[in-house]
């Protein structure tokens, strides 16, 4: 029987060429997806980026099967449920210090967006409600609802959609040509963070109510940021009252050897956003982690009994995702996996840095558990990538890519021996590309 694809509408997906030559997956476990005839593909992204403890976790499952029969749904407005309260307390134990109030959301994109208010409303309160600009980067990916295009530096991305939000304004990326086949932070580039002291000059410090960043630019194809940038931004927001936000949703819970890429970088943003493995994929899930400076500042602004920040979703804390979220942390920490992928990020590198030798690829980039592979443009830009990204899946490898960058981000629960498999699938595609 033939499966009529027609009627859905599939995200971030050639439409056309995937109903072509659909690659489909019906079951995965552990580091492998599995096709319906029953071939066995080794998950180099871990989803997308969100898979770390591994796929289909019996953990997870039964957690939120014995939630929703318990309880599978209570408001989040002016009710509450232990298990929201309960999660938050576990995430604020593993958070920079001072990082410890949580708002749960549904998404990072949700995340990205309620920290705008959040921020907005924090510089309200202070009784400075002209900081209304947003600063971004070239290259940035920070979801796809409207606050989140907005801050996009991914051209694609907000091409088709207007101005979206006005405001807005971008730094330049942290990709710099000299750096091509740098491993960790390179060593050129951190002066890129005087652009935001520049905008900080033309626009003036009291219009800018906060900079968005990915420690490590994840979607874009992994940009590792120089030594001494994220320690630039913060000075200079710091020096100028400037909210810094750090967008954690890639490379939070483990993936750069930390709990949080603010830790491995030994930077503390007022803001923090979360999701992806926050659950390990299984149930949809985001949370913005606040400074309590900031918390405080909003909280006590407000009249007693009074909400103090109308805002919030429908399924925000949603009891079957926290238990979800339970059951993730406590499979972090029995298995201790974010130290397992520490011990493991070297060989991972090690053997991710070797395919530089293969003529199509033309830079590799790396830090912890996270690296982005560039292949040559071959016609319009993407196609490579997509060619290749296809090339893979049929020899066995499902890895993300984004245009020309492959993006390749384990589980933490994968041995050498699958590292050792990754890579030999890419050689094989490679020299024959």
């Amino acid at each position: 029987m033939r499966l009529e694809m027609d009627n859905l509408w599939m995200p971030f997906t050639s439409n056309r060429d995937f109903k072509a030559d659909p690659r489909m997956i019906s079951h995965a476990k552990g580091v492998y997806l599995y096709t319906p005839d029953g071939r066995q593909i080794i998950d180099a992204s871990s989803g997308l980026f969100c898979c770390a403890a591994g796929h289909s976790r019996d953990e997870i499952a039964t957690a939120v099967y014995r939630q929703l029969n318990e309880l599978a749904y209570s408001t989040p407005f002016q009710l509450g449920h232990e298990h929201s309260f309960e999660l938050a307390r576990r995430l604020t134990e593993l958070t920079p210090e001072g990082m410890d109030r949580v708002f749960f959301v549904n998404s990072g994109s949700e995340a990205i967006d309620s920290s705008i208010k959040i921020a907005l409303a924090y510089h309200y309160a202070r009784g400075e409600a002209q900081r209304q600009r947003l600063i971004s980067r070239e290259r940035a990916y920070h979801g796809v609802n409207i606050g989140g295009t907005a801050l996009s530096g991914m051209v694609k991305n907000r091409q088709a959609f207007g101005l979206t939000m006005p405001g807005i304004a971008h730094l330049r990326h942290t990709w710099l040509p000299e750096n091509r086949f740098e491993r960790g932070q390179p060593q050129q580039g951190a002066d890129l963070a005087d652009d935001l002291q520049r905008m900080v000059d033309n626009y003036g410090a009291e219009t800018i109510a906060a900079c968005f960043v990915e420690p490590i630019a994840g979607s874009t194809g992994c940009l590792v940021p120089p030594v001494g940038y994220l320690e630039k931004l913060r000075e200079i927001c710091d020096n100028n009252g400037i909210l810094l936000v750090f967008d954690e949703v890639i490379c939070g819970f483990g993936r750069t050897g930390e709990p949080f890429g603010s830790q491995s970088f030994n930077v503390t943003p007022d803001l923090m956003t979360l999701a992806k493995a926050l659950t390990n994929a299984a149930q949809p899930m985001g949370a913005i982690v606040v400074g309590r400076h900031v918390y405080d500042t909003i909280v006590n602004a407000a009249p007693e009994k009074a909400i103090e920040l109308f805002h919030g979703y429908t399924y925000s804390g949603h009891p079957a995702v926290c238990a979800a979220g339970l059951a993730t942390l406590d499979i972090y920490r029995n298995e201790n996996l974010f130290e397992r992928g520490r011990q493991l990020s070297n060989y991972f590198q090690d053997s991710i840095f070797a395919l530089q030798d293969y003529d199509v690829v033309t830079d590799v980039r790396g830090f912890g558990m996270i690296a982005g592979l560039d292949v040559t443009q071959d016609g319009f830009p993407g196609n490579a990538g997509m060619t290749i990204q296809k090339r893979l899946f049929h020899s066995g490898l499902h890895v993300k890519a984004t245009g020309d960058a492959l993006i390749v981000a384990p589980p933490l629960v994968s041995t050498e021996e699958h590292i050792d498999e990754i890579c030999e699938k890419f050689a094989g595609v490679f020299k024959n590309y």
